[in-house]
This record gives structure tokens, sequence and C-alpha cells, in this order.
């Protein structure tokens, strides 16, 4: 049979499974089109005009019910029918109020049901009692979905127009937020190049101020004790005078700053008068307020404060935004302290290099100094000696009469060292010259008098003794040692009894039954005796000067502990690491020449022991050395 004669049936059904069911019953006799939900299914049927349109009732969107009334008016040829398991009451006549010409009940009888379409296509008809009513009750129940249809849409409108408010705001939320991060990346972009502290923090507040448009920005360090927060870079003409004034905040009190830095986490204040909280002198119109804590490796550095004159102006997407800020502006920080500290221990180490290249050249220089000065002491006691000689014989010999001069036993020699001066001075320095300026020309030159040349050759005696006792102190640590067993509190009570100090200034306490140390006694003597003549001259012009000698047993009892401590003015902090340098002295004209320090250090590192110094400004110096017993 040709398939354009046969009719067509129209299904209209949501579920795939009764479709493929009706499909395969009806699919002999007639021509099946489906669709699987209302909407599709009138278009479907206003396309194809079918013969016959099954309807299921119960459709998602629209009942088989309200399909039925839609198709009747435009496809008032097409046959509908309802095919539904709906056994309740009146579900029948309901259904063919709406216009449906039969009812077909579900599950359905595959031995029959193509004879049911058939008949229906054949004129068969199922005929409603008090259509009237049932009518009246189909357009009512249409008029209910409509008005429920209404609701639901109104509902869904409003639905939309909040959803569309709260999209709005998510995207001006979104875009201020896109703002806020490019506002951090323009700020990080600029710190990040910056290595100078002082710069880097300058630079970032007035960024920070011109980016996020408030009007003060102020980045807080915390001081060396860790106690206050000092304002190091603040924005504007208010941030400079706080800045020259020090400016400052406790840690932990009650400022967005302190509490920040306590909390290591952001503190905002919303407004400033609701919350009582004190106004700044400097910045008399902010209304709101936060403090950012400044963290670089696990560690508070200090804290960003942002201020504004608006109430509320920062909101948790701000605070979030500067808080990624502040952490990178604290990693440049960190950067910058940490280039800085660079760049000084470089400093430091090229002066400490400095230092131990001129001590070595001094040290090699010296040495050779102090060999040609070793015969001036010797040499100058026999000029004393002789000169003093040659005074007397030439007194001997004035006291005798001038014709009995000659025959004297002394006169030969007087007589050898007179040719000898004639011979050996120039004549000039004899007589004196025209020109000269000792003496008138042709008159004897008369020299200084005894006292002077005494004191001449003892300043000549002298300075030849300091340069020896400087080579002593560069080369004497590294002479051969004499090693023997040593008694230190024993050593330490000669070094002071020899020092001969004003009695009550030098206090002892020495731990009894100690045991020995080995090492060489002149040198071990020398550190007690450079370290102890240190503490004396600190203390000079002090009132009631104290120098406490101790010596014990260490925490290690392989050690001897001894200390000298003074109660002098201290050592400033940025001298402790310097004073054990060569030639490195703070006593300026007072004759220190800088070495026994560095003296102490070698004897004591060729002892196997340890130096130390502790000191406190206006409290004293400690220092401390260890010395192992003796095995």
């Amino acid at each position: 049979m040709d398939p354009k004669s046969l009719p067509k049936i129209l299904y209209i059904e949501d579920t795939p499974a009764a479709r493929a069911l009706v499909r395969r019953v009806l699919a002999r006799d007639f021509v099946v089109l489906e669709a699987e939900d209302a909407l599709s299914g009138i278009e479907l049927a206003i396309q194809t005009r079918p013969d016959l349109i099954l309807l299921d009732i119960n459709l998602p969107q629209l009942s088989g019910r309200e399909v039925a009334a839609r198709l009747k008016t435009q496809l008032p040829n097409s046959l509908l029918i309802a095919f539904s398991a709906d056994t309740s009451p009146k579900a029948r006549e309901r259904a063919l109020a709406s216009g449906c010409v039969g009812y077909l009940t579900k599950p359905l009888d595959v031995d029959i049901f193509p004879d049911q379409i058939r008949e229906f296509l054949g004129g068969k008809r199922e005929i409603l009692a008090d259509q009237a009513v049932h009518q009246k009750a189909f357009e009512a129940e249409l008029v209910e979905r409509l008005e429920e249809k209404v609701r639901e849409l109104t509902k869904t409108a409003e639905r939309n127009a909040y959803l569309n408010e709260q999209n709005k705001h998510l995207v001006v939320v979104l875009r201020r937020r896109q703002r806020l991060l490019e506002a951090a990346a323009r700020v990080s972009q600029v710190i990040t190049s910056i290595l100078d502290l002082d710069e880097l923090l300058r630079v970032t507040v007035d960024v920070i101020c011109e980016e996020y448009g408030i009007p003060f920005a102020g980045i807080f360090l915390l001081d060396a004790a860790g106690e206050s927060a000092v304002l190091r870079a603040g924005s504007g003409e208010a941030g400079a005078r706080m800045v020259a004034e020090g400016y400052r905040r406790p840690v932990g009190g009650d400022s967005t700053v302190g509490s920040a830095i306590r909390q290591r986490s952001a503190t905002l204040i919303r407004d400033v008068d609701a919350a009582q909280a004190s106004h700044n002198p400097y910045l008399p119109g902010i209304r709101s307020r936060a403090a950012l804590p400044l963290i670089g490796k696990d560690a508070v550095l200090g804290a960003l404060s942002v201020q504004s004159d608006q109430l509320d102006a920062f909101s948790d997407d701000d605070l979030a935004a500067l808080q990624t800020l502040a952490s990178q502006v604290a990693v440049a920080i960190n950067n910058a302290q940490l280039l800085r500290d660079l760049h000084q221990a470089n400093h430091e180490l090229l002066r400490t290099k400095t230092f131990q290249a001129i001590a070595q050249t001094t040290g090699e220089t010296i040495h050779w100094v102090g060999n040609k000065a070793a015969p001036i002491p010797s040499c100058t006691r026999r000029v004393r000696e002789d000169l003093l000689a040659l005074i007397g014989m030439l007194q001997t010999l004035m006291d005798q009469p001038p014709e009995g001069r000659p025959q004297h036993p002394l006169w030969p020699a007087a007589q050898a060292i007179f040719d000898a001066a004639r011979r050996d001075v120039p004549p000039e320095r004899l007589y004196g010259s025209a020109g000269g300026t000792d003496a008138p020309a042709g008159r004897l030159y008369v020299p200084p008098d005894l006292e002077s040349i005494l004191e001449d050759l003892a300043i000549i005696e002298q300075s030849a003794a300091t340069i020896l006792a400087i080579k002593e102190d560069l080369i004497g640590p590294v002479r051969l040692q004499h090693l023997a067993e040593i008694e230190l509190p024993a050593l330490l009570e000669q070094t002071l009894f020899e020092m001969g100090l004003p009695p009550g200034v030098v206090h002892t306490h020495f731990a009894a039954d100690l045991p020995s140390i080995r090492g060489d006694s002149r040198q071990i003597g020398q550190v007690f005796n450079n370290l102890v003549k240190n503490a004396w001259e600190a203390l000079a012009g002090r009132p009631q000067p104290r120098i406490t000698v101790t010596c014990h047993l260490a925490d290690d009892p392989q050690y001897l502990l001894t200390q000298v401590a003074d109660n002098g003015p201290g050592i400033p902090p940025e001298l402790l690491d310097k004073i054990w340098v060569s030639f490195f002295t703070t006593k300026g004209d007072r004759g220190g020449t800088g070495l026994g320090l560095s003296a102490c250090v070698a004897i004591i590192n060729q002892a196997e022991g340890k130096i130390s110094v502790e000191s406190q400004a206006g409290a004293g110096t400690t220092f401390s050395v260890l010395l192992p017993v003796s095995k």
C-alpha cells in the first residue's frame, strides 16, 4: 500500500517508551508522527495536519486538555483522542469537554488498539452528557490554569528582575574588584623596581593614594624593640609632618595600626565617630580608616594604614585587595632591607679586609722597624752614661789650676775628645757662621743645658720602647709558646698585683679547687693585663670605679670561665664587632695602639679557647674568656 494513502496519526507523549510502543503497534497500518512535548506537538500538528491526534493528558508545560482546546480551533478536521492512564472520576468528561472525541485508557491492548483507532477514523464519537456543564467547568479550569501561569510568569519576571539587579550589582562589584586588582598590580609594578628603602616607602604611599583615590596612606615599621610602630612614610603634607615629628603607635594599643600588628590581620573602623575612635590631629577630616599588617617571611614588619574622608569607605573586597598589596609591599620592604644589609655587610667586609691588609702590612713593617729600634734603648742608656762620665771628667779638669791641667791624667782623654769634636763637628756648628742662626759668627756655640739633653734622650728611649711594645703585641702572640701547667687564680692575682691599681678598685672572686690549665703563662697573663688595663682606662673620670674579676668552671666543665667586668660607660653596639680589629682604637689621643684586643684574640685562639664581650650603654662592659682545663 502506498504510504501516502495511509492515515496520519500524531502521538504527543513525553515518555519515549510509550511513544515507541504506539509506533510499533500502529506503524504497519498508519503513518505515525511523534512529539515529546505540548508545544512541539502543536507546531507539528499545524504543519502536518494529521487525521488523528493522540494526546497524553498529563503533559508538562501544557496539559493534554489545553492542547486539545488549542488544536480544536486551528485543526477542526483532525480528530483529538485523549490517551491517558488517569482513571479518576470525571477524567473522561474533562477530556471530552476540552474538545476530544474519544478517551482511551492506558495501558493499551495491542490486539484491539489499532481497531480502536480505526473506529474513530471511521466516525465513532463519544457523547458527553451535560455538555454545557462540563464545558463551563473546563473553561473555569482553563481560567484557573491561565491565572496560575500568569502568577508563575509574574514570579518568574520578578525573579528575573531580582537576578538582573543582582547581576548588575555583581558586575559593579567585579568591575571594582578588577580595578582594585589592576591598581594593586600597578602599585606592585612600581614598588618592585625600587630597592632603596626610603624611596620605596615614599613612592608606595603616593601611588596607593593615587590609584585608590584616598586622601592618606602611611607605612609604619616596627622599632628595634618591637614595642611601637614608627611612621616611616606618609602621603601629603600631613604625612611629611608626622614623619618629621616621629609619629608612632604602640603595638597592641587601641589604634588600628597597633591592633593589626598584634592580631596579624586587617583592622577596620567604618565610622570613626560611631566607634568613638580617637581623631588624629594631623588628619581631622578622616571618617573611616583601616590598617593591614605587613608580613614578610612570617614576621610582622609593620602595617599599612589607609584612611578616607568618606564613611564606610573600605569594603571587604577593598581589604582583600589591600591585604594582597600589603603582602607585596612587605616583600619589597624585606628585599630592600636585605639589599641594604648586604651593602652594609659588604662595606664592613671590605673595611675589615682593608684593616686586615693594613694590619698585615703594618705588622711586617713594624717587625722590621722593631728590629731596627731594638738597639736604641741600650744605646741611649750608654750615651747617657758616657755623657755623664764626660761631664764628670770635664768637671774634674775644671777644678784643677789652668797650669796644672796638662799634667792631669785625664787631660789626654779630654784632649782626644776635643780633637774629635773639632774634626767631626762642622765649624759653623762650633763657632756659628755669618748666615747661621745658631750663634753669632766667630763665637763659640753653647749647647743646651744637661737637663734638656737628658730629656731628649728620654724621649728617644720612650719612643723606642713604644715601637718595641707594638712589635711585641703584634708578634708576641705567635711566638713559640713555653707551655706549662697554670693555676689560673694565682696567675690572675699576680697579674693584678703587678699592675698596681689603686686599692678598692679591683674585686676578685675565684672558685676554690679549680683545675689547672695548660698554656704560656706570660701570654695568658698578658691577655688579662690587657683586659684589666682597658677596663681601668674606660673608668677614667667615673665616680666609684669598679673592676670585677671572677673565675669559675663554665657550664661546660671542660673550660674555665674568667670574666673581667667594669661599671664604665660601655661600648656602643656599632663598635662591638670592630674592637677586635688590629689598630682599631676608641682611645683617640690617649695613646692606644689598637693592638691589645687583637693580640688577646690571637693568644686565646692559640690556646684553643674563646673570648667574647657583652656591653650595655651606661652599665659597663664584661669580657669573657674560656680556657680549656688541662687534660
